[in-house]
């Protein structure tokens, strides 16, 4: 693959551009080499951060990150919300979570009264209070599941962390319910905007994880090239049928390909 005949490159951010708060030198360096010569969006299943905390913190890189190009699991759960008329939620999220979904859809109640919908982000600041408060919720059949991503782990410095997907397996066994709706990648609503404006051919997809970056691309029909800098190893990628268009150690050996 020729990244100098891409438009448009979409970024996981955690194990592609940095891991935990060590920036990947390759990677950046790409990235700011090339930001002229390509269009450059980021996109992070982690809903544990606002947009604007990911801006300040690819910045302080060196990369010169905007709001505008940045792509989270909260656009797509926003229009679901919208086109099924919610407008009452019981918010199992952080406090960035809740702050960031408010400030997307200012007429949504969160709220644990008369909800419409339980709805389940990464929160790094889970309680007993609020598995037990939306376990009892979701006992309502009429009451929607919706997750904002499936990822099982997110990466760490130290090692995996649980992450959605573990959760999701705490509710089934503690509900019987597993979430009706999950958002963010390999769902390719989460790449509506770029979808509308380039070419499929165009676009390339690059991230660490098969699970969710490798079927995202898929998903949507685009290129994927996997980066071995985070998660996922060699033995993994021997394990896939389908192989990515092209495979990294790290985002700067594709300088070698431009």
């Amino acid at each position: 693959m020729k990244w100098s005949k891409k438009r448009c490159v979409v970024l996981d951010m955690d194990g592609t551009v940095y891991m935990g708060p060590n920036p990947i030198p390759g990677a950046v360096r790409f990235i700011t080499q090339h930001w002229k010569d390509l269009d450059f969006h980021f996109l992070s299943n982690n809903t544990s951060k606002s947009l604007d905390t990911y801006v300040v913190k690819l910045n302080g890189m060196g990369i010169p990150a905007r709001k505008e190009i940045m792509l989270s699991p909260v656009t797509p759960l926003v229009d679901f919300l919208r086109e099924r008329g919610i407008g009452r939620a019981y918010i199992v999220g952080n406090r960035d979570f809740c702050t960031e979904l408010a400030g997307r859809m200012p007429e949504l109640v969160q709220t644990k009264e008369n909800v419409q919908a339980v709805i389940l982000a990464y929160d790094t600041e889970l309680t007993y209070e609020k598995l037990a408060t939306s376990a009892l919720l979701l006992q309502k059949r009429e009451i929607l599941f919706l997750a904002t991503h499936p990822d099982l782990v997110c990466p760490s410095p130290e090692g995996p962390l649980p992450d959605v997907g573990s959760m999701i397996s705490l509710y089934e066994t503690a509900t019987g319910r597993r979430p009706q709706f999950i958002f963010g990648k390999p769902d390719p609503r989460v790449l509506a905007p770029l979808l509308a404006q380039y070419r499929k051919d165009e676009m390339v997809m690059v991230g660490d994880r098969l699970s969710t970056d490798k079927k995202l691309a898929e998903n949507a029909g685009i290129d994927f090239a996997l980066v071995l800098s985070g998660e996922a190893t060699r033995e993994d990628l021997a394990k896939e049928s389908r192989k990515p268009t092209v495979v990294l150690e790290d985002l700067g050996c594709a300088e070698k390909d431009w």
